[in-house]
């Protein structure tokens, strides 16, 4: 086979392989711009997923178990020194910029511990409260906010309607600054 005819069968060979990788790479490239970026989600004139930033890190304050669910509450360090001041205490407020970060999960049985534990399953939503007395002042302060998680699709979406839906719920506990959740002893 001359040179030329060897390069041109090559070519041939290659375009395929060459098509087929672009494809793959468009394809990929289409699911990562399809990801949902959770940061751009907010409540109607509320509280913003992006406001609540690292609170996969925040320090845990309490962990709770309904019927359905774990959850687990996280607080940013404002919040967390007012806990270890003593709030919630009658008298005494959570300082603006406060904020809290509710984590709940779907649980099952942990199968392998060698005692009668549940675990976290699958993520049923991620909910948020702030703080925030000039911004929220119809509430004593307080915005909140939950974001339901579908798993299947990987995404999340505002499930209450404005800031002020949690706070009839928390108005219950207004002599602790509207906050349910205390710091248990370690």
């Amino acid at each position: 086979m001359p040179h030329n005819s060897m390069i041109s069968a090559l070519a041939y060979r290659c375009v395929p392989a060459a098509a087929y990788a672009s494809i793959l790479l468009a394809l990929f490239g289409a699911i990562a711009i399809a990801a949902q970026d959770r940061y751009t989600l907010q409540v109607p004139n509320g509280l913003a997923f992006a406001d609540f930033r690292g609170y996969e890190d925040w320090q845990d304050v309490a962990v709770s178990q309904t019927e359905t669910g774990i959850k687990v509450i996280v607080a940013n360090p404002v919040m967390m020194e007012a806990f270890k001041s003593g709030l919630p205490s009658k008298g005494k407020l959570f300082p603006d910029g406060s904020k809290v970060a509710k984590i709940e999960w779907k649980f099952k049985r942990n199968t392998v511990s060698p005692y009668f534990v549940n675990v976290p399953d699958t993520l049923k939503s991620v909910s948020f409260i702030e703080k925030d007395l000039k911004r929220f002042p119809n509430t004593h302060g307080w915005a909140y906010a939950q974001f339901a998680y579908d798993a299947a699709s990987d995404t999340f979406k505002p499930s209450v309607k404005g800031a002020e839906c949690g706070f009839a719920c928390h108005t219950k506990v207004a002599a602790q600054d509207y906050t349910f959740t205390a710091y248990p002893k370690r």
